[in-house]
């Protein structure tokens, strides 16, 4: 049986983590009247990894819903895309599935 010696207590951290941090959850952006489609597409791209084309169809769907999921992914995953994305200007929540 192994014992905890100095330096290994970092072992015990995953208990620590939050349970519910790798339930899925959707990334949610709304629309609003003081981004530019250039600046909300290039935001997607180069936060979230998404092809000019699906970028487009993103910012497209905002436009005319006033809402659209823009990624769904683990909430630990989508926490510092979340705030990416705000600083940025952008008006973005995370919901849990």
């Amino acid at each position: 049986m192994l014992h905890a010696h100095d330096g290994q207590e970092d072992v015990l951290l995953e208990e620590d983590i939050d349970i519910g941090t790798g339930d899925p959850a959707d990334l949610i952006v709304y629309n609003d009247d003081h981004n530019t489609f250039d600046w909300v597409m290039k935001s997607f791209i180069e936060i979230l990894g998404h092809s000019s084309a699906q970028s487009e169809q993103l910012a497209l769907l905002i436009h005319f819903k006033g809402k659209a999921t823009v990624k769904s992914a683990a909430m630990a995953e989508l926490r510092p895309k979340r705030e990416a994305l705000v600083d940025r200007g952008l008006s973005a929540v995370i919901e849990g599935r």
